[in-house]
């Protein structure tokens, strides 16, 4: 706006038709608060892109309100003057850019700090451009941006088209990492038996949403898609050399979501790791240990080396523990009290039935070797075997058993006699 616009809105607010475009405008937010409000209901979800935790803090509420007050406008502009409308637009304008720039990067990358200084500078620059349209003063700066230009190869490329394809790029992006977040939350809600196959899907639909909204941003831009066709043929050439582990690493993630030979939830030792698997991306893959220790594993690694998984075709495990007895220990009847003792531990499975071996004859006593299964390996198998050797301990004195020690006899030899040596005279 010039000097004579502001002025002249400034007058036409003093109107009485002012306030009723500002009513149509107060309308169309409490319409758009009503629908996210009847959408999402009384609690909302803080990971939520577009409904938020809050009714406003969800990038659907000024979405909502511009598109509402866009309709409006188009409905009245020839009945009302409607320059209320053509301030209000822009700022609704930049406060959905800045809600969904925001609550996309805030799903997509949590703990980034670089994404809170992205975040701001998309805020500064949004209301810097409304600013500038309010006032009159973007016009003048794209009409100088076009006047800026530069030859690249066969193109010519101004500067105003080289800030809009850059500006296009980045909310197609933005778009495309919404539409996919909000794809894989609907695809992984309530997903049990076919979880592997679904992220499988979630990150095949973000690879190919990220890679159209990038041909529709250089498009954009003005530059020629089919430029690319040489770069295309650099990144196979790339592809077979340098990033060849990078590629193997890709497909290999695929392979395993597709034969579901390693699923989520899968118990699995990778490299004298052991853990479970709690996600598996294109590229790698996460094991979280007992300890809370967490390991990312390359997927290729899981395809040609040796996993080994506690999971595959059946969840239960068999777990083992050892105790010696002293010699002359009635075995016959220890063997029912111990096995009766492990079947009433929490956690240990009554089918398979826990077993009782005399596996050795020690130096010191007779080795017993206990085994049972459990069910839930995920879950560590330290506190069955801890539960079940109290409980041979407690029998063993209950039956006043010894569980013998290293016991050493050590012999003393008689002193050698000594041999007196005598010298004769010369």
């Amino acid at each position: 706006m010039t000097a004579s616009e502001l002025s002249r809105f400034w007058h036409h607010l003093q109107q009485p038709v002012a306030l009723t475009e500002i009513a149509i405008l107060l309308a169309c937010l409490g319409l758009a608060w009503l629908i996210v409000r009847l959408w999402r209901g009384r609690q909302g979800d803080v990971r939520s892109i577009w409904l938020g935790h809050h009714i406003i803090d969800g990038a659907l509420f000024p979405v909502l309100s511009l598109g509402l007050a866009l309709l409006a406008y188009r409905l009245f502009q020839g009945v009302l003057p409607m320059l209320v409308f053509q301030v209000a637009l822009p700022v609704l304008t930049s406060l959905a850019v800045i809600r969904m720039t925001v609550k996309v990067l805030r799903v997509v990358f949590p703990e980034s700090r670089t994404m809170r200084v992205i975040e701001r500078t998309v805020s500064w620059l949004a209301w810097l451009a409304t600013v500038l349209w309010v006032t009159g003063v973007l016009p003048i700066v794209l009409v100088g941006m076009e006047s800026l230009t530069w030859k690249v190869g066969g193109s010519v490329i101004n500067l105003r088209d080289l800030i809009e394809g850059a500006i296009t790029a980045v909310l197609v992006l933005i778009l495309s990492l919404s539409l996919s977040s909000a794809i894989e939350s609907q695809l992984l809600k309530g997903a049990t038996g076919n979880l592997s196959l679904r992220k499988m899907g979630v990150n095949a639909l973000r690879s190919v949403l990220l890679l159209v909204g990038l041909m529709l941003a250089l498009s954009t831009a003005g530059i020629d898609l089919t430029a690319l066709s040489v770069f295309g043929g650099a990144i196979g050439v790339g592809l077979g050399f340098g990033l060849q582990k990078l590629a193997a690493n890709y497909v290999s993630g695929f392979v395993i979501l597709a034969e579901r030979s390693l699923r989520i939830g899968d118990l699995v030792k990778v490299d004298n790791f052991e853990g479970t698997i709690t996600d598996i991306n294109t590229r790698y893959t996460v094991l979280r240990a007992a300890g809370g220790r967490e390991a990312i594993v390359p997927n290729e690694m899981l395809i040609t080396q040796r996993v080994e998984n506690a999971s595959l075709s059946d969840r239960r495990v068999s777990v083992s523990t050892v105790v010696q007895v002293a010699y002359g220990t009635d075995l016959k009847a220890l063997f029912p009290e111990l096995l009766a003792g492990i079947a009433e531990v929490d956690r240990v499975l009554s089918d398979p039935a826990p077993s009782v071996l005399l596996s050795n004859f020690a130096a010191d006593g007779l080795e017993l070797t206990l085994f049972f299964w459990v069910r839930d390996p995920e879950q560590g198998i330290g506190g069955p075997r801890s539960n079940v050797n109290l409980l041979v301990l407690d029998t063993l004195n209950r039956l006043g058993i010894e569980i013998p020690f290293p016991q050493r006899v050590v012999h003393q030899l008689p002193p050698a006699p000594v041999h007196e040596v005598s010298s004769g005279a010369p």
